[in-house]
């Protein structure tokens, strides 16, 4: 069943991804964040407590989408940056 919620949300989120695109600083935002929540996922994997693997999978969430806002405002930090310097 985990591994099949894991497919549904890897898809979604490779599809989210394509049609939101980062700057190289948002990509390594986003790159470290999902190797975070790959770590914690795989860890929940290995857990024998359902209701324990089920919490550190919704953390793996949550750090996901952490991730995302933060490159989005590193994104429009580098964006205002370079629109500061063209002036």
């Amino acid at each position: 069943m985990k591994l099949i919620i894991k497919a549904a949300a890897g898809a979604g989120l490779l599809a989210l991804a394509a049609c939101n695109s980062h700057t190289d600083a948002g990509d390594n935002v986003i790159a470290n964040t999902e190797n975070v929540a790959d770590n914690m996922e795989d860890m929940a994997d290995n857990m024998s407590n359902d209701a324990a693997a089920d919490a550190v999978e919704n953390q793996a969430d949550a750090v996901r989408a952490a991730g995302e806002n933060k490159a989005d405002a590193v994104d429009n930090a580098v964006e205002n940056a370079e629109a500061a310097n063209k002036h």
